[in-house]
């Protein structure tokens, strides 16, 4: 088998499995059909490619093969002519009313974020249905254990099955309970591509655009959702300086060494007009405060121009709005940018005593920096073998590797 037909299945995977798996779970209402059937395409895949060479459609071929095996599952299972019908109907494309969104990765999304499944479990069984993370990545994103994680997913999928959600967009009079499940799902989904739980790349560009996209969709559908429009606005702002987050080499670049003029000028430009256009609106959540600590970010002219103050407070208000250890952590860098190192690390001092980020390696790698700058460099050095020990992506590991060599060069 050659790299390249590798590399293709594996490409295909990261563009079409949420698609491939949402179409079949619209079809046959059978959760974990549609994910065993999904998986037997792409192992097709891996079997006939490299013989009759990489279709030009993947998501096209991927789609047929797992409709041809859920359509033999169901024949050996005999449920009966009706649902062989419905199978059957998957080579057609149904009508769409106008009122609708033509997609069923969102009809996925709302599905999966019916108000009857508990919100940690509607967030996680989309990510794995709609993007194919692993149980292992889902867990890492919710701090929680693997073995956690996989009976919390079952649950939700038996949840749906015994309870007959309906696999749709709701009617508009049910999109606000809905909508920050759906908002929480299409963040986790931007953040894991945006930044990877684990692995060799720091960046998976396919999840990104994918929460990009939905994120618009989403917009189409409930205009006047300010968070909506937040959301997007935050992800177009941090995807802005994407190509510039790692070197030509793919080591890590922080944000005050990123070259500015290759930011995306145009993303930036729509982030911060959906931004404002948000604002206006009066109703200012967590989104939207995250969006405007994006907007001090993307709109400086250098890192020296950077509002920290304005920063700080900003991470001040989200932490009213949704506390949390991590929203206290970035807080923490705020203030030690903005008041000095010192300010920052009693902070984070304070988190760490707490127990609440135990395991979470950004909090060993920010007090590092926070003591590498007050020159107590014994100190920087252990924290930041603390945080090497935790990481878990290559290139992070990478990056602290060589500030852990910086400290101690300095002893």
């Amino acid at each position: 088998m050659t790299a390249e037909v590798n590399d293709a299945v594996a490409q295909a995977f990261r563009d079409e499995w949420g698609q491939v798996v949402a179409t079949l779970i619209r079809i046959t209402g059978d959760w974990d059909l549609a994910e065993e059937c999904a998986q037997d395409a792409f192992a097709l895949a891996l079997r006939t490619w490299p013989r009759d060479g990489v279709p030009t459609k993947p998501g096209a071929w991927l789609t047929t093969a797992a409709r041809n095996r859920a359509t033999d599952r169901l024949r050996r299972a005999a449920v009966g002519a009706a649902k062989l019908r419905e199978v059957a109907a998957m080579t057609h494309e149904p009508t769409v009313e106008a009122d609708e969104i033509p997609d069923d990765r969102l009809r996925l999304m709302f599905t999966c974020c019916h108000p009857a499944l508990a919100p940690e479990a509607r967030v996680a069984l989309t990510l794995r249905t709609l993007a194919g993370l692993s149980t292992a990545e889902i867990a890492r994103a919710f701090l929680v254990g693997e073995q956690t994680m996989s009976k919390r997913l079952t649950r939700a999928k038996q949840k749906i099955k015994n309870a007959g959600i309906p696999y749709r967009v709701p009617p508009a009079h049910l999109l606000p309970e809905r909508t920050p499940a759906v908002l929480a799902v299409l963040y986790l989904l931007f953040n894991e591509g945006y930044s990877a739980t684990a692995g060799a790349e720091l960046v998976r560009r396919t999840l990104a655009a994918e929460a990009i996209r939905l994120a618009r969709v989403l917009v189409r559908l409930m205009p006047d959702e300010p968070e909506a429009v937040g959301l997007l606005a935050l992800m177009l702002l941090h995807d802005a300086r994407r190509e510039t987050r790692l070197s030509a080499s793919g080591e890590l670049v922080t944000l005050a060494e990123q070259d500015r003029g290759r930011w995306d000028a145009a993303a930036i430009g729509e982030g911060v007009a959906l931004l404002d256009g948000a604002l206006r609106r009066g109703r200012a959540g967590p989104y939207q405060v995250q969006a405007a600590i994006a907007a001090c970010h993307a709109t400086a002219a250098s890192a020296e121009d950077t509002d920290w103050p304005q920063i700080a407070a900003l991470y001040g208000r989200l932490a009213r709005l949704t506390p949390s250890p991590v929203v206290e952590l970035n807080r923490a860098v705020a203030v030690g940018m903005a008041d000095g190192p010192a300010a920052g690390l009693r902070l984070v001092e304070a988190l760490r005593e707490s127990g609440a980020l135990a395991g979470y390696h950004l909090l060993p790698a920010t007090r590092a920096d926070l003591l590498r700058r007050l020159h107590r460099d014994a100190e920087a050095a252990a924290a930041y073998r603390e945080a090497l020990e935790l990481a878990t992506t290559d290139t992070e590991r990478r990056y602290l590797a060589k500030r852990l060599d910086d400290v101690e060069g300095h002893r």
